[in-house]
């Protein structure tokens, strides 16, 4: 791959793979070459009429078998949220198709307008590499929920929740909706300043049966998918699902890898009165390996194929004795540039019941309980910290844990041309974390082998341990009055508290750079949070919509010193304490407004949109990323004003052309005040959020064939607070195509399909700000470069 610096100034050990999984491929690829019907029976776009809560649904017929479906017919790359009073956009199963299986569903909403999605792997599963921001908003600003269930923010080392990744196989997505503007005020999040993402799973099926899919592709790719359907085991139709997923695929720059398993089931009992009881449950396991974070230097000197030095001991010990590649030297810190490895380990239980109860055609009552565990380390061979054996490195390990449950309970009573919901929140989360050294062998008598295969031993040090304790309770009340046919005006409030502190069970100051650790606790409360929205449908397949919404964040939680999230508790007691009075939640008043117009032929959008973000919470980061001088600081108010345009085009029959523009200008209010002075970044763009971005699909299905390309260009994204640095902007295109073969005896629906990530073999930066911003280019200014080109085939069947 050919390399071009790009970068300006502003003026300036693999798993075992079992036999069953050895045959099962087999068995799918020589089935590739017979004819089969499509794989899975066409799925039913979810509904696009939203409103701030549908009223409760009439009795349905009794539930009866599916029928098999016919070839599906193509679709756009999404579905506008025709009749909602808020932006509103879905992504339905067949769209997800489109992707290689097992990519992450962030990944996938990258097409939408307004919304950028980046990860250093081509399937969007390394997570401390997924980042996503919605107008301006990173993911630890939006809402995140599955079937009602709080996903927390989605950060990595998330502290009240788990990425979607983790809490549902791709496989198993019924369906997305997407509030790029604000989230309803139903939406269990505490983050949501911005929009919210509400996934769906899917319903088990009626007919017993069930999937089996194989991937294979680059980097030495193997994913394996499997679902088992009961069927209707009763008249009442009791039904469930079974599925496992397994992923395993190296690393596409250096050695290790990215494994996981994972295991959902689902249980529906329906009920009278179109009522039902569902069950929803997910185990998931993963090990992963870390990309090396890059700067702008190492980019120029080393290039694009720094890495660290895994599974090669004797080149992490060297280059901790000063002893580096030659290549390294040309850098301006050899000594950072890389190390033996790093990793991160998760297991996740997650778990819910849902009770959705219509008493009568009027009033709907229902309930969600969750419980939610998480448990896991992670590894960083650091020449930072020597080793009591006086090897010149050693393993540092944190382990973050969750242990959280809560409930969800609303009423919603429909009355003349009123549509009054009423609901609860609330969640209790315990979140654990603490640091270790290991010790590390000296050369020759052992190495540090592979950091995901368990627990380091030969724990030596324990900086800090902390535990946080966290209650969450929202209450909100809303009304959509159908004013007329075609006018609905949606009104209501949120009240939400959240009380967290830490206490710190274990410390060793003289581990810490003499500091004692942050300690204490924050609420963030506010008793009114309004939203207003109206929908007008003023002609046929023409309407106006617009949304004003006040929007409150409570405070993110990590340990000390982790410079993940700008949390209060990142820094030492002095500091903690000295900002604790001054400290206040970030809020914010999002306005928007919209046109929408619908038809088989077009499929439109406009909207404007406005956000006045008070109180922002910024890192603040210097010196190397590894050894950070960091801080946490209210740098003011944001403004940011946005317009997006999408268009989706059906101008023959199979053939869909989708194409967005998005704009979004957000800059600093004021300059801010720092312990070394005063900083310019009034009027500054906002780091890592592009100011231009273009998405564009072109999809056509013939019979049972289907092809589609797309792509996207993003616009530079700033890397300093005082835009003194930035990356450039790129377009990255992507290809795919699905064939359904027909009927193989007992198989149904044998499709093979092919997908290619990075069509042109773009060098480009992917993630930013994973270890905080600069104010100015210091030389420490971190991102991960995506992947380059990569191809995929995938094989899967029904029975």
């Amino acid at each position: 791959m050919k390399f071009v610096p790009f970068f300006a100034r502003n003026q300036s050990n693999r798993r075992g793979r079992g036999a069953w999984c050895l045959l099962l491929s087999t068995a799918l690829t020589g089935l590739s070459a017979a004819h089969a019907a499509d794989p899975t029976p066409a799925a039913k776009p979810r509904a696009t009429q939203h409103t701030a809560q549908p009223a409760p649904r009439r009795a349905a017929p009794a539930a009866r078998p599916v029928q098999p479906a016919s070839p599906p017919q193509p679709e756009s790359i999404v579905v506008f949220g025709q009749g909602s009073t808020r932006q509103m956009t879905s992504v339905t199963t067949s769209m997800m198709r489109q992707s290689v299986p097992g990519t992450s569903p962030l990944k996938v909403l990258d097409q939408l307008p307004g919304v950028l999605y980046q990860s250093a792997d081509p399937f969007g599963a390394y997570e401390y590499s997924s980042q996503v921001f919605m107008r301006g908003f990173s993911q630890n600003q939006l809402g995140f929920t599955l079937d009602d269930i709080p996903l927390g923010d989605q950060q990595f080392n998330n502290y009240n929740g788990l990425t979607i990744t983790r809490a549902l196989t791709s496989d198993n997505i019924a369906g997305v909706d997407v509030s790029q503007g604000a989230g309803g005020i139903d939406v269990a999040s505490s983050s949501n300043l911005g929009g919210a993402i509400q996934f769906h799973s899917i319903d088990p099926s009626h007919t017993r049966g069930g999937t089996v899919e194989q991937t294979f592709g680059s980097n030495a790719t193997f994913r394996t998918f499997v679902r088992l359907n009961s069927g209707d085991l009763n008249p009442t139709g009791t039904r469930f699902f079974v599925s496992y997923a397994r992923t395993d695929m190296n690393l596409w720059k250096g050695q290790g890898y990215d494994y996981s398993d994972q295991v959902n089931a689902k249980l529906v009992q329906p009920l009278a009165r179109d009522s039902s009881l569902k069950v929803f449950f997910d185990w998931s396991s993963t090990q992963q390996f870390d990309y090396q974070d890059m700067t702008p230097n190492y980019l120029r000197t080393i290039g694009p194929g720094l890495a660290n030095y895994y599974p090669d001991y004797t080149a992490a010990y060297r280059a901790a004795q000063g002893i580096y590649p030659a290549q390294y030297t040309k850098s301006n810190d050899p000594f950072d540039a890389a190390y033996y490895a790093g990793t991160a380990n998760r297991v996740d239980y997650l778990g819910g019941v849902t009770l959705d109860e219509n008493f009568n055609s009027h009033l709907n009552w229902k309930t969600t309980v969750y419980g939610h565990g998480d448990s896991g380390y992670s590894t960083w061979s650091t020449p930072y910290m020597h080793s009591p054996n006086r090897a010149p490195l050693s393993q540092r390990v944190q382990n973050p844990g969750i242990t959280r449950a809560g409930f969800l309970s609303a009423v919603t009573y429909t009355v003349a041309r009123n549509t009054i919901n009423a609901g609860v929140w609330y969640e209790y989360d315990q979140f654990t974390e603490n640091r270790a050294f290991a010790e590390a062998p000296l050369l020759g008598t052992g190495t540090l082998g592979n950091p995901t295969g368990g627990y380091p031993g030969n724990v030596f040090a324990a900086p800090w341990q902390e535990v946080f304790n966290t209650n969450t309770f929202a209450f909100h009340l809303q009304d959509t009055y159908h004013v007329t046919h075609n006018l609905t005006l949606n009104a209501g409030f949120k009240s939400m508290i959240v009380s967290a502190g830490n206490h710190v069970p274990g410390q060793v100051p003289a581990l810490n750079g003499g500091n004692l650790i942050a300690q204490g606790s924050l609420t963030a409360s506010n008793a009114f949070l309004p939203q207003l929205s109206a929908n007008w449908r003023f002609l046929p397949h023409h309407e106006l919509f617009f949304d004003v919404s006040h929007n409150m964040r409570s405070y993110p939680e990590d340990g000390y010193g982790t410079n993940v999230s700008a949390t209060p508790w990142t820094a030492n007691q002095t500091a903690f304490q000295a900002s604790k009075a001054s400290l206040r939640p970030e809020t914010d008043w999002v306005y928007e407004g919209g046109y929408r117009y619908t038809s088989p032929l077009v499929s439109g959008l406009v909207s404007l949109y406005r956000i006045n973000f008070s109180n922002r919470l910024q890192l603040i980061s210097s010196n190397a990323g590894i050894n950070p001088i960091t801080a946490v600081q209210n740098v003011g108010g944001v403004t940011t004003n946005g317009a997006e345009v999408s268009a989706t085009v059906r101008p023959v029959d199979g053939l869909s052309i989708y194409n967005s523009f998005s704009y979004a200008h957000s800059t600093y209010d004021q300059n801010v005040m720092t312990a070394t002075g005063l900083e310019p970044t009034r009027g500054k763009l906002v780091p890592n959020y592009p100011t231009f971005m273009y998405k564009g699909s072109i999809a056509y299905t013939i019979r049972n064939f289907n092809v589609h390309v797309d792509g996207n260009y993003i616009s530079s994204r700033q890397l300093t607070y005082t835009n003194d640095l930035h990356v450039p902007g790129y377009f990255l295109a992507n290809f795919g195509m699905r064939y359904n073969f027909g009927d193989v005896r007992f198989l149904k629906g044998v499709t093979a399909s092919f997908n290619i990530y990075n069509l042109a073999n773009k060098t480009y930066v992917a993630t930013t700000n994973e270890l905080g911003n600069n104010f100015t280019d210091t030389g420490y200014n971190y991102f991960l470069l995506g992947a380059p080109r990569q191809f995929f085939g995938s094989v899967s069947a029904n029975f």
